[in-house]
């Protein structure tokens, strides 16, 4: 459903001031200017119109107001009907004066669509999905003023996959997987524009580019007990740092959804919690030294801090730990493998905790399809992406099978 209201631009001026519409709707809020003005002394906040009384010439100005309101209403109305959401520059193009000729909805351009859809994925609470989409936008610009390639939505074909993922390659420097993820998101973008009517181009669907699946790194029950077991000033920036991974370790839960706990989203022993990324709700068993952690976040004994700080100072935790066995690190471009060996808490990440979830969860007899319940994972293909058998767990398990004597196991590890 759809409302309007009516505002002043400036209501505390002395002199005539704008009046602007919020026509609000699943919920974004769009504004609309009416191209009206009154002066603040004459208008009546609580009824959104001006006074008529001793100002007879306002009658016509509540009658343009009025106007304006059933037409945005209207044309809300039948765009839903599409399964369309209005445009913000549709919306204002109804408020244009009759006189004045109207652009046409087809002025807007393949970036203002491009940027329409960042801004609803936006609003929709999904900001880090919607700073992916900024991203894409971005090297498609770069893209354009580096090669002079015009792009539109007629102008996505083939023959514009091989040059743009040739500039992402070559120019911007991006490996495999990062060139794939902009071409999934450009290609994302096209259906949602083509389900709109924004445009009939079916190439798009033809880009592709092959994604290299990297190796997946995860701690061992080891090296989870050895940040455990740190000797950390209680409260500090690190011990902070360290209470919000484990949490990840102890519950798979991505660092947006860390973030976002609530006391409403803990039922004893069970956390429940919709995810900020696929909107799945899921039902968390919380044990007892997850319940430790959540219970001291809710009084306030867990400072919340960003993405890009935790990941600063997980390295930090991760070298005082010892967590430093060598670590083979393989990035593939243009399909050329590339590798190089790195102290394991050099890569040591937010994300990390919830593929150790998955992982040991996995060693200690959990059922695939649990862990998957967990974690929200729909299907397979994701979630094995999640899942890192360590060394030590085959040959702990390849032992229990064969009986490998003691002696070999120790030399082993």
């Amino acid at each position: 459903m759809a409302t309007v209201s009516f505002h002043l631009k400036e209501p505390k001026a002395d002199k005539p001031t704008a009046i602007f519409a919020f026509l609000s709707f699943d919920g974004r809020r769009v504004k609309v200017y009416s191209g009206l003005s009154v002066h603040p002394k004459q208008w009546i906040k609580a009824d959104q119109r001006a006074k008529v009384r001793g100002y007879a010439s306002n009658g016509k100005l509540n009658d343009s107001l009025e106007l304006l309101e059933k037409k945005l209403l209207a044309y809300y109305g039948e765009q839903r009907a599409l399964g369309l959401l209005p445009t913000s520059e549709a919306l204002r193009i109804l408020a244009l004066p009759e006189e004045v000729e109207a652009p046409t909805q087809a002025a807007l351009t393949f970036w203002d669509y491009f940027n329409e859809w960042i801004a609803l994925t936006r609003d929709r609470g999904k900001v880090r999905t919607a700073q992916t989409y900024a991203t894409a936008l971005r090297h498609l610009r770069e893209f354009q003023e580096a090669k002079g390639y015009a792009v539109d939505f007629d102008t996505i074909t083939p023959i514009f996959g091989d040059r743009y993922t040739a500039y992402l390659l070559t120019t911007a420097g991006l490996t495999d997987n990062t060139i794939e993820k902009m071409v999934s998101r450009l290609k994302r973008f096209m259906k949602y524009a083509a389900d709109r009517g924004f445009h009939t181009n079916a190439s798009y669907q033809k880009l592709n580019w092959r994604r290299q699946e990297p190796d997946i790194m995860t701690l061992t029950a080891e090296e989870v007990a050895a940040l455990e077991a740190l000797d950390l000033p209680a409260g500090g920036y690190l011990d902070n740092a360290r209470m919000l991974f484990l949490l990840s370790c102890y519950t798979g839960l991505r660092y947006s959804d860390l973030v976002s706990i609530r006391s409403e989203h803990v039922r004893g022993h069970m956390l429940r919690i919709t995810t900020q990324k696929t909107r799945e709700t899921v039902s968390i068993p919380l044990q007892a030294r997850a319940l430790l952690i959540v219970t001291r976040y809710l009084a306030g004994g867990v400072r919340l801090i960003t993405n890009q700080k935790l990941n600063f100072y997980l390295k930090q935790l991760g070298q005082l730990a010892g967590i430093d066995s060598p670590l083979e690190v393989v990035r593939y471009k243009g399909g050329e493998r590339l590798n190089s060996t790195v102290p394991k808490w050099e890569k040591l990440g937010c994300h990390t905790g919830r593929r150790t979830f998955v992982t040991l969860s996995l060693e200690r007899g959990l059922r695939p399809e649990l862990v998957m319940k967990i974690t929200g994972h729909r299907d397979w293909k994701s979630f094995k992406r999640y899942v890192n058998i360590t060394e030590q767990a085959v040959e702990r398990e390849f032992a229990k099978v064969y009986e490998m004597p003691e002696p070999l196991l120790k030399t082993t590890k």
